[in-house]
């Protein structure tokens, strides 16, 4: 057997013995087909790993850029390879910018498409479901039972008002009315009956509340006034 059979699995007799075994595995790995939710969870750790992969070459960006720092114009051999290993790691993480954008707007469709898609059963399980119920609705029976219900509610009213409706004579309101103001006209009389009258004759006027002083005062005060002239 030479080596480039035994490097492929042996000869021609083994690969058509292992073929059906390989073939119905390769025919059941294609027919599988992934969840909607498994394919999320794949592109979420797809994106954890190119994070990752940014982060390093981030990293490696850096080091290499202080290596060619470092070097200058001493070496500038060792700062032009520092310089080249920069822009591929660039490239590289450009790459990686492009590749993660479009993951993220997979995922984000996948995601859409997914709640929609579970939006929309339930929903026709809420229709089967509403029209289980009214199937067993008769329309007749709610017309008729809304019927009873309406009777029933006039009769309520009728007997509400019969209940409020009040007992006993009923009296005219204007005659009412009427009886009042002659009370209050007689009530107005006897209070201005009870008011006293108004004098007709005129007050006396007023006498002067200044009086002259009497003889007597006089003779005194003159009498003080020689007494204070003796004195002094």
């Amino acid at each position: 057997m030479s080596k480039i059979s035994k490097l492929f699995g042996g000869g021609a007799g083994s690969s058509s013995k292992s073929s059906p075994s390989s073939s119905k595995s390769k025919h059941r790995s294609r027919g599988e087909q992934a969840t909607p939710r498994e394919a999320i969870q794949k592109l979420r750790e797809t994106e954890t790993m190119l994070t990752k992969k940014q982060e390093y070459l981030e990293g490696k960006i850096q080091q290499e850029l202080a290596i060619a720092k470092k070097h200058g114009t001493r070496n500038k051999r060792a700062a032009l390879q520092a310089l080249k290993r920069k822009k591929r790691y660039e490239q590289q993480l450009t790459q990686i910018d492009g590749t993660l954008s479009t993951i993220e707007f997979q995922r984000e469709a996948l995601e859409n498409s997914s709640m929609n898609t579970e939006v929309l059963k339930n929903m026709g399980y809420a229709s089967k479901a509403m029209k289980k119920v009214h199937e067993r609705v008769d329309m007749d029976k709610i017309d008729v039972l809304m019927d009873d219900i309406q009777e029933q509610q006039d009769l309520a009213k009728e007997i509400n008002d019969a209940i409020s409706r009040p007992f006993g004579d009923e009296f005219d309101e204007d005659d009412l009315m009427a009886e009042l103001q002659e009370l209050e006209l007689e009530e107005d009389t006897k209070t201005t009956a009870r008011l006293p009258s108004v004098p007709s004759s005129r007050l006396p006027a007023e006498r002067p509340s200044h009086r002259t002083p009497s003889k007597k005062r006089v003779e005194d005060d003159a009498d003080m006034k020689r007494l204070a002239s003796w004195a002094t």
